[in-house]
């Protein structure tokens, strides 16, 4: 103990610098944890948390009962794992593609141009994404029906709402994603490609023996994390992005607990959804962790 006190004071700038991170996970992070007991109560804002009756699993019993529960999760599932699948390999592949270029100058803009879209607000994206495909006046349907297509309401067609959410947000962060990897690439010891040149490596050869190989540590540590939040799909998007006509395949369970737990003052149902949402999310990431610590030497812990 007393050993312990000696290292702290020794070091004490650095306990001072980490206080005001675990501070704020503690007061905004942990802390509100303890709400999440509404979940098995009738929460009454009058009564408050301890005085409102214990009901068990009530909630949870009317979220499986809910005829909207598969469609929920299908839609929050079929999004998640789109955007999983299309997603991921981009930023690998600009990355790879961006350490490829010698010119310093193009290499520069291309990575401006596509670092840029992340630094766009969601509303401001969503409002660009609406003027775009907007029917008879957007850029996309008039440029289509010059050509003879029909005239098309792309945010009214159910079928088409997950490709517009997912390939939208890969032109948004493809260039943001891909700068852990290029940090990944610039570490590469430039004698591993000096002695794949004497060799007569060409570049494809380079980037399947050396570069891809550096890169799967970190590639396997961002699957992992990917694959831990599936169920976790953004609200903001998909909120401003609905509406009635493509509900039917916009609706997920960020948007349900709002509508629910908000607009409907169902606190504590909406905290049940809320709740299976993040054990699922909870579980899928241990699962997933396990299998990348069997088949590989990378995992989180």
């Amino acid at each position: 103990m007393a050993q312990g006190w000696i290292k702290v004071k020794r070091s004490w700038e650095l306990y001072l610098l980490v206080l005001l991170p675990v501070l704020y996970l503690i007061i905004f992070q942990y802390i509100p944890m303890f709400g999440v007991v509404i979940a098995f109560k009738d929460f009454n804002v009058i009564k408050g948390i301890l005085g409102s009756p214990w009901v068990g699993f009530k909630h949870f019993h009317e979220l499986f009962r809910s005829p909207n529960f598969p469609l929920l999760i299908k839609n929050t599932l079929l999004i998640s794992l789109y955007s999983l699948l299309a997603g991921f390999p981009i930023p690998i592949l600009l990355a790879l593609a961006l350490n490829e270029i010698r010119t310093g100058f193009f290499k520069r803009s291309v990575q401006m141009i596509t670092y840029a879209p992340h630094f766009v607000s969601t509303v401001v994206m969503v409002s660009i994404i609406i003027l775009m495909l907007s029917p008879h006046v957007g850029v996309v349907d008039r440029v289509l029906t010059f050509f003879g297509w029909s005239s098309t309401n792309f945010m009214g067609e159910p079928r088409l709402f997950k490709s517009i959410y997912v390939w939208s947000g890969v032109w948004q962060e493809m260039g943001y994603a891909s700068i852990i990897y290029i940090a990944a690439l610039a570490g590469v010891d430039p004698s591993l490609y000096e002695a794949a040149r004497m060799d007569g490596a060409s570049r494809f050869k380079k980037i399947i023996h050396i570069d891809l190989p550096s890169l799967v540590p970190i590639a396997v540590t961002m699957l992992i994390l990917s694959l831990g939040s599936v169920m976790a799909v953004g609200f903001e998007k998909i909120y401003l992005m609905q509406n009635p006509l493509n509900l039917s395949t916009s609706e997920v369970i960020s948007t349900y607990v709002y509508k629910v737990g908000l607009l409907g003052a169902n606190f504590s149902f909406s905290s049940a959804v809320g709740l299976f949402n993040s054990v699922i999310n909870l579980a899928l990431l241990v699962a997933v962790n396990a299998v990348a610590r069997r088949v590989s030497d990378n995992s989180l812990w």
